[in-house]
C-alpha cells in the first residue's frame, strides 16, 4: 500500500513485528487447543504426520565438488563442500515421504516446506527458489535461523504445493553439525550421532533420536515460539528503546530486504522446481 511505504523505516519494523506477534500468537494458541482436545479436523496424508527432522525437498541442488547436483542423485561418501569443516563426505544420507490419502484436500500445515526466494537472504542467495522443512535452519552471519521463523509473506513464505499429491524430502548427515550450500544458501546438515546413522540406515521407516548431544555448528537465532515472540517485541519497541539482540537485527534487516525487493519489482518468483516424487 502507497501509504505504508511512505512510513519511516523503523516504523515499518514495529507493524511487521506487531503483525507478526499477532500471528506467532494465534498458531500457539491453535496448537494448545489441539493438543487439549486431541481433535484432528483433516489428515491429508495416509499415515499421521510427525514432526519433521530438517530435511531437503526432492529437486533442491546441492553444490558438490564436480558441480551443483540434485540431491536425491547424492550418495554416501560423495564429497560435499561445506561452511566449517571444508570438503566433507556425506555419512548418510535417506529420504521420506508424505502422500495425500485424499487429492482435494489441502496439506497439513505441518508438512508444508517453506519457499525462500531467490536473492531473499543476499543477492544472488539463494539463486533459485530454494525449499526446506519448517525446522530447517539457514546459516545467516554466523547463526542458524529455522526457516518458519524467517516467514515475511513475500520472499520468505509457507509453499501450499496444491499441484501435488506427494512431497519427498531428504536428509543429509556428516560426521559432525555443519553447512552445506543448497540453491547457493547455506543450509545446516542433519544433526545427529553416529550411532543413531547406523541404525536408521538398518531400519530406514523409523526415526530414532540422538543417543549423545551433539553441539550445532553455530549459534540459534530463535528456539521456538515463545523466544520468536520475545524476538518480534524488541523489535517493535527499537524506535523508542533498541535492545534487540543479533538474531533480531538480522531478521529485522531480511524483513526490510523484502520490502525492498518488492517495492522495486525485483524479487524473482517464477522459477520452477520439480519437487514432487
Amino acid at each position: 500500500m502507497p501509504e505504508l511505504d511512505r512510513l519511516p523505516h523503523k516504523m515499518r519494523r514495529t507493524r511487521r513485528s506487531f503483525v507478526k506477534i499477532g500471528a506467532i500468537g494465534a498458531s500457539v494458541a491453535v496448537a494448545a487447543l489441539h493438543r487439549s482436545t486431541r481433535v484432528i479436523a483433516q489428515v491429508p496424508c495416509e499415515i499421521d504426520c510427525p514432526p519433521q527432522p530438517p530435511c531437503i525437498l526432492k529437486g533442491m541442488r546441492v553444490r558438490t565438488v564436480d558441480g551443483d547436483r540434485e540431491i536425491q542423485d547424492l550418495r554416501i561418501g560423495d564429497r560435499i563442500p561445506t561452511v566449517f569443516g571444508g570438503t566433507r563426505p556425506i555419512r548418510w544420507i535417506s529420504s521420506h515421504s508424505y502422500k495425500k490419502s485424499d487429492p482435494s484436500l489441502p496439506w497439513d500445515k505441518g508438512v508444508l516446506p517453506v519457499r525462500i526466494a531467490p536473492s531473499a537472504l543476499a543477492t544472488g542467495v539463494p539463486h533459485a527458489d530454494l525449499y526446506l522443512t519448517r525446522g530447517h535452519s539457514l546459516l545467516i552471519d554466523g547463526m542458524l535461523f529455522p526457516a518458519a521463523s524467517l516467514i515475511n509473506g513475500t520472499t520468505i513464505t509457507w509453499h501450499e504445493a496444491r499441484e501435488f499429491d506427494e512431497l519427498e524430502f531428504f536428509h543429509v548427515m556428516f560426521d559432525s553439525h555443519d553447512a552445506l550450500y543448497i540453491e547457493g544458501a547455506p543450509c545446516e546438515s542433519l544433526l545427529t550421532g553416529i550411532a543413531t546413522a547406523e541404525s536408521i540406515s538398518e531400519h530406514p521407516s523409523s526415526y530414532i533420536s540422538p543417543p549423545t548431544v551433539i553441539p550445532f555448528c553455530a549459534p540459534l537465532g530463535f528456539n521456538g515460539g515463545r523466544s520468536e515472540l520475545k524476538s518480534r517485541l524488541r523489535s517493535a519497541l527499537s524506535p523508542w528503546f533498541d535492545c534487540r539482540h543479533k538474531a533480531d537485527i538480522i531478521r529485522d534487516e531480511l524483513d526490510e530486504r523484502a520490502s525492498v525487493l518488492m517495492r522495486n519489482g525485483l524479487s524473482d518468483t517464477s522459477s520452477v522446481v520439480t519437487h514432487a516424487k
